[in-house]
């Protein structure tokens, strides 16, 4: 199993209902699922300077390449517009 989890600072609120109307179902297409989402409440450390964030989601995907076809797949990246408009983003995967 693979979590992508994606960190977002939200700047377009218009953009970013747009994108999350659309996102589940290109995730869906490559075998995920959307397990969680939400505001950040509390960053209690950032040592490593990250960039700020508010919001983040955690996807789920049964293997690694599912996850990795996912983020390149033609579905996905016509979204990619949409999502540059509503938020800045930091994504990345975590092996179970």
């Amino acid at each position: 199993m693979v979590k992508v989890i994606g960190l977002m600072e939200l700047s377009d609120q218009d953009a970013f209902a747009e994108y999350r109307s659309q996102v589940g179902q290109t995730v869906e297409l490559y075998r995920g699922s959307i397990k969680n989402r939400g505001l950040v409440s509390e960053l209690f450390w950032n040592e490593l300077g990250s960039t700020p964030f508010n919001t983040y989601v955690e996807l789920e995907f049964p293997t690694a390449q599912d996850a990795h076809a996912w983020a390149h797949s033609p579905e996905y990246q016509l979204l990619v517009p949409i999502r540059s408009k509503a938020m800045k983003l930091t994504l990345f995967s975590v092996a179970i």
